[in-house]
């Protein structure tokens, strides 16, 4: 089976995901549809881009729907915030990767000269890639949300003791 074949995650089965499992799904998606310096590896690029559009979109309303109600379902609307940042910065490095990629998808590559040329090209795609994961990796983080222990199992204070009182014989 090929990479393209796994995990192809629509924006119809996005929505019906915890904003935590969305997020797992386009890194999945993203992981296993590479972007190669061909036809397929641009088709890949603007699909991820789709997905991520979709992810921030999703996320952003989740966050009004937050604000609006209190929804037991969705992580506070000020880590469903953050959390979209990080997808808002994965979305512009990989629209950032789109002119490297398409400079080396339509360029020949036959020569020595015209591969040392696109050396650049192959390092500004890698570096632009590179920062979206860790962008959405940091997307993931924020929906870590901590737990808060339950006030019932916080240790209780010692009662302080009660002063003495003196009197004057």
């Amino acid at each position: 089976m090929s990479g393209d074949a796994l995990h192809t995650y629509e924006p119809a089965d996005l929505d019906e995901m915890s904003p935590r499992q969305a997020v797992d799904a386009v890194t999945a998606d993203i992981r296993d549809h590479h972007i190669t310096v061909d036809g397929t590896g641009l088709f890949n690029a603007a699909r991820h881009i789709g997905l991520l559009c979709h992810l921030a979109a999703g996320m952003a309303a989740d966050v009004e729907y937050q604000l609006a109600a209190n929804i037991a379902d969705l992580p506070p609307a000020e880590i469903l915030g953050a959390s979209a940042g990080h997808v808002g910065r994965a979305i512009a490095h990989y629209t950032q990767a789109l002119a490297p990629l398409i400079t080396l998808t339509t360029t020949a590559q036959d020569t020595l000269q015209q591969q040392l040329d696109s050396l650049d090209h192959h390092s500004r795609l890698r570096i632009h890639l590179d920062d979206a994961r860790r962008a959405l990796a940091a997307a993931r983080t924020a929906l870590e949300v901590p737990r808060i222990p339950a006030a019932s199992s916080a240790p209780t204070p010692a009662p302080l003791p009660a002063p003495a009182i003196r009197r004057r014989a």
